[in-house]
């Protein structure tokens, strides 16, 4: 299974950034999908949820109203709309199935907010 995470960058407080997942070597559909942030020397994170046919969607507290996932299963893709973006979003984002089922996380997409 690979996970490519891309459309992190550099963005001003209160813009926005649309992130998206690929999944290849399984079919993501079957699958709850999540996506998660690290930053350096802290625990990864659970930032956002959706349920296999995307009628589910859960967030953790700090991004409610904020961010917005959602998931193409025709083409194997999740995606994390971003909006009102704060400098404490600055992370490496990553997609993985939610619970995670051992799938190597990939290299992420680094998301950084400027103040």
């Amino acid at each position: 299974v690979q996970l490519q995470a891309s459309g992190g960058g550099l963005v001003q407080a209160g813009g926005s950034l649309r992130l998206s997942c690929a999944a290849s070597g399984v079919t993501f559909s079957t699958y709850t999908a999540g996506w998660f942030r690290q930053a350096p020397g802290k625990e990864r994170e659970f930032v956002a949820g959706i349920g296999w046919s995307g009628g589910f969607t859960y967030y953790t507290d700090s991004v409610k109203g904020r961010f917005a996932i959602s998931r193409d299963n025709a083409k194997n893709t999740v995606h994390l709309q971003m909006n009102s973006l704060k400098p404490e979003d600055t992370d490496v984002y990553y997609c993985n199935a939610y619970p995670p089922v051992g799938w190597y996380w990939g290299q992420g997409t680094l998301v950084t907010v400027s103040s």
